[in-house]
């Protein structure tokens, strides 16, 4: 365990507290409560304290150079893999946690879902936590006997400077797509912070670009060893794919050879994913037998595509949270289902209040049926979130129940034969945020297997779970 935090509600008797100052706070305000908390040390950049205290010009410089000077020695021995992109870090990410796990290259996780050695760890407030607690992970991890690691580095997290001295040796780019504009601004500040990635490749790592993103050459620098991959170019080039509803089968071409995949995913974009897994273990000298082999069991992360069978329909949990997403996961539905699609989906509050309406629209059109709910609301008046959601929609295919669970319930009691509910926004989370921040216990597959198991109507099989 690393002793020194900028977090002063975790420090412990004899840490070191660092006093950053941020985007939103400062944590100045916050070095009596780490003295409280037993802080042995105080650096900052300004005051004076009745304990030892340094003043330094910088303390996120300070920062960086104490981990560089006590840590790196460790982490220079680790293949750490960064993943950015506006949809799919969290698929990519886990799937490589699987596959190098399964192959027995004992590899950490550290993004959406949590923090994952052999199992679940713990849970985290953010995709990329400070850091010092990725150090501190990444340092516990290597104690422990793994030497990988894989990273979902989100536009906040590089923006803030959180992954500013990890040695990737791998910085993979998904897709860039409309996020995050509440923070950003505008799409070309989105695309800035995602290219600090590309930025920290360490000497011999390699960038991994997706080639049919309009994006692409941003994160394809010239000092970089380059890797793409896609449909329409690249030098992991898809030729052909088929997809049933359990799974799905592709063709790619590498250095004029044909290598033919099947795994148990559905959808185009996780394609994607599963090529830039192939890409990984591939360049970590891992031969194409052993990765089909894996690849036949690799597991889905909780709450991406997580499939539960009710007589012959099957209700779908997926985290799809942004216009791109959710439109890839509906239409991934239309060309493997056979009766009706149902949604339940909502819009996050104090987010980006411009892609509401774009996402309402892609669900009417794409849903035989839309049952608009809430998301986490956090401090925003879900009549407000709702009157943005419906700005200029036409469709008339919806109908509106504010109370999630009530609308969950609904769904589900419009299913009949061979038809897919859809349950979006929020997928593997066990909270909803609702007024004043307040989080409450919810979880959507929870609820959907609480109420199957109370009615008793079916046998429930957990598939993906």
């Amino acid at each position: 365990m690393i002793n020194i935090k900028t977090d002063s509600r975790k420090v412990k008797s004899g840490d070191i507290f660092v006093a950053l100052r941020g985007i939103v706070g400062d944590g100045h305000d916050f070095i009596p409560k780490a003295i409280e908390n037993g802080a042995s040390k105080i650096i900052a950049e300004e005051g004076k304290y009745d304990i030892s205290y340094e003043i330094v010009p910088d303390t996120r410089e300070y920062l960086n150079n104490y981990l560089k000077e006590h840590y790196n020695e460790y982490l220079k021995q680790m293949h750490i893999i960064g993943i950015t992109g506006t949809n799919g870090k969290t698929t990519t990410a886990y799937l490589i946690h699987d596959a190098l796990n399964k192959l027995d290259k004992k590899c950490c996780y550290i993004g959406t879902i949590g923090y994952y050695r052999e199992k679940k760890i713990c849970d985290m407030s953010n995709t990329t936590p400070e850091i010092t607690e990725i150090y501190d992970m990444l340092i516990s991890a290597y104690d422990e006997g793994y030497r990988y690691a894989v990273i979902e580095a989100s536009s906040e997290g590089l923006l803030h400077r959180r992954l500013e001295m990890v040695p990737f040796e791998y910085a993979i780019f998904t897709n860039l797509t409309q996020d995050h504009l509440n923070i950003h601004g505008t799409m070309q500040n989105y695309a800035k912070c995602k290219q600090k990635l590309f930025n920290q490749i360490i000497p011999g790592g390699k960038a991994i670009v997706n080639y049919d993103d309009v994006n692409k050459n941003l994160f394809l620098l010239d000092y970089n060893t380059n890797i793409t991959y896609g449909f329409t170019g690249g030098d992991y080039r898809i030729t052909d794919y088929q997809m049933s509803i359990m799974g799905s089968s592709f063709t790619f071409l590498n250095d004029g050879v044909k290598q033919n995949i099947k795994v148990p995913l559905i959808g185009k974009y996780n394609i994607y994913n599963v090529l830039t897994t192939i890409i990984v273990l591939h360049e970590l000298r891992i031969s194409f037998s052993n990765i089909y082999d894996i690849l036949l069991n690799i597991d889905m992360p909780p709450g991406r595509i997580d499939m539960v069978e009710y007589k012959n329909n099957r209700i779908i949990i997926d985290y799809a949270h942004t216009p791109d997403a959710v439109q890839n996961v509906i239409s991934t539905v239309k060309e493997v289902c056979d009766g009706h699609i149902y949604t339940v989906f909502g819009c996050t509050g104090d987010r980006d209040r411009t892609k509401r309406p774009i996402m309402t629209k892609i669900v009417t059109d794409l849903s035989d049926k839309v049952i608009i709910t809430c998301d986490d609301v956090h401090n925003e008046d879900p009549n407000q979130i709702l009157d943005d959601m419906l700005k200029g929609i036409t469709n008339t295919n919806y109908d509106i129940e504010l109370d999630r669970k009530k609308a969950i319930i609904k769904g589900i009691e419009l299913l009949t034969t061979n038809d897919v509910l859809l349950i979006l926004g929020k997928g593997h989370e066990e909270v909803m945020i609702v007024k004043n921040n307040k989080r409450i216990p919810f979880n959507d597959k929870k609820i959907v297997l609480e109420y199957l198991e109370n009615n008793k109507v079916i046998k429930i099989e957990k598939i993906d779970d």
